[in-house]
């Protein structure tokens, strides 16, 4: 008896590297340099190219004016005040970090790459008051795809974020380059 497509299931285990560094300030230093070098999604400009039908060039064009450094916010989650509520003080801000146009290139070959595009990271400080950057390494979810493209765009994701790292002058772990 075949099996119907209806019953199939994928299970793709993989290895992720989660990449933490001690970027060297303070929580609300680091944090105000990140913001304003990955600058938030431009969500209303988007949404009348959308409107528009806008060509690709055209969104081209407006995402590299909205990310100056390769990457946009497209998402921020500061629950400090709920977290204060059961007693924790330590800071942490969440964000979804990305860039369409690139996660597009993937996209094609397989949407559920949208799994981990935009990329999760965090800032937060550790019990002794020392601020972290945390995020996990492109390359290592996107190679679980078993494509070559998508790894390809993994691994220069890798590099962009080793890029906007340099940026922020803090230091680049050696898997992203």
């Amino acid at each position: 008896m075949s099996q119907s497509v209806h019953n199939r299931i994928e299970t793709v285990p993989h290895r992720v590297n989660r990449l933490s560094i001690a970027v060297g300030e303070p929580f609300d230093v680091f944090r105000a340099r990140y913001e304003s070098a990955v600058p938030r999604f431009e969500a209303e400009r988007f949404r009348r190219l959308v409107e528009d039908e806008a060509d690709w060039d055209t969104i081209l064009q407006a995402t590299a004016e909205n990310a100056p450094h390769t990457f946009i916010i497209y998402w921020a989650g500061d629950f400090n005040a709920l977290m204060r509520l059961a007693g924790d003080r330590l800071r942490c801000v969440e964000y979804l970090m990305g860039n369409h146009t690139i996660a597009q290139r993937m996209f094609h070959h397989n949407p559920a790459i949208l799994l981990y595009a935009p990329l999760r990271t965090t800032i937060h400080e550790d019990a002794a008051g020392e601020t972290w950057f945390t995020v996990e390494q492109p390359s290592s979810h996107f190679s679980s795809f078993g494509s070559p493209d998508i790894t390809e765009v993994g691994l220069e994701l890798d590099r962009e974020l080793a890029a906007l790292l340099e940026y922020l002058d803090v230091p680049v772990p050696a898997a992203l380059t």
